[in-house]
């Protein structure tokens, strides 16, 4: 009789023996990423600027061996010795969620140098700096995952958030240039483009809202979730979902792609 052989464990833990990263992986959908490639089976290191909120996230992973690193992502020499610590300990990244950024808004005319460098550094330099540290790793070992959270700002344009719609639309741009340089090489590139998220990063569109229409702070998060057609804002989880399909074994095929994850709001083809 011929046996069959049993693949339960491999399709528990997918990702088992994956080192995978995440910055900004203290709160928000950072934290509910590392949460689900926990789940997958992958080690995870967790990097960010706040050690506390690490590893408070570090304490809901399931399974043993991750690591955390605080580390500015705009500082292209604390990322490589962030990375090449984490390599040292849980092997080369093959992993990698570029989830860290910020949002701010003004109208264009109050764009000031400043804050059109801070967009731009946390959201764009920031995803080319940790790519940059983590490639070499994957091209040697012939695998990798690269999945960088942009937004539906990356897809279209809002008002009064020119800086971060310029700065998601690069991080779109960069994700199919590289996607093509890579895509004989074993490693995907993609981004998951989230619509109106329920967590700390929508506070200032709220005080926005609030600050012109003169409503309540629930009033302006309906107003928000209005915009989606299912009628909802968006959990981290309903984020997390999409990246930890993206970095699958069996979405290899799945390359080069802004996936809108927004009920909706956004549809791209």
């Amino acid at each position: 009789m011929t046996s069959t052989p049993d693949h339960s464990r491999e399709n528990a833990a997918p990702l088992a023996g994956r080192h995978a990263l995440v910055t900004g992986a203290g709160s928000g959908i950072g934290r509910a990423c590392a949460i689900e490639l926990a789940r997958l089976g992958a080690t995870l290191t967790l990097v960010g600027r706040r050690g506390a909120a690490l590893e408070a996230t570090g304490a809901e992973l399931a399974g043993a061996g991750h690591g955390l690193a605080v580390a500015d992502i705009t500082d292209f020499a604390a990322v490589r010795a962030a990375f090449d610590a984490a390599a040292d300990l849980r092997g080369p990244v093959a992993i990698l969620v570029n989830n860290a950024g910020a949002a701010k808004s003004a109208p264009f005319g109050g764009t000031d140098p400043e804050l059109w460098n801070e967009m731009l550094a946390v959201n764009l330099t920031g995803t080319y700096n940790c790519t940059h540290a983590a490639l070499a790793g994957m091209q040697a070992a012939g695998w990798g995952r690269i999945v960088n959270i942009a937004s539906t700002a990356g897809l279209t344009g809002y008002a009064y958030v020119a800086a971060y719609c310029a700065a998601k639309h690069g991080v779109v741009g960069l994700t199919r240039a590289l996607a093509l340089e890579v895509a004989k090489q074993g490693i995907t590139v993609n981004a998951v483009c989230p619509g109106y998220t329920d967590t700390a990063l929508i506070e200032g569109a709220v005080d926005n809202i609030v600050a012109k229409t003169g409503r309540s702070t629930d009033d302006a998060k309906a107003a928000l979730a209005a915009r989606n057609p299912q009628g909802r804002l968006l959990q981290p989880a309903d984020v997390a979902a999409t990246v930890g399909w993206l970095c699958l074994p069996t979405s290899d095929a799945i390359h080069g792609q802004s996936i809108a994850v927004a009920g909706g709001e956004v549809m791209c083809g």
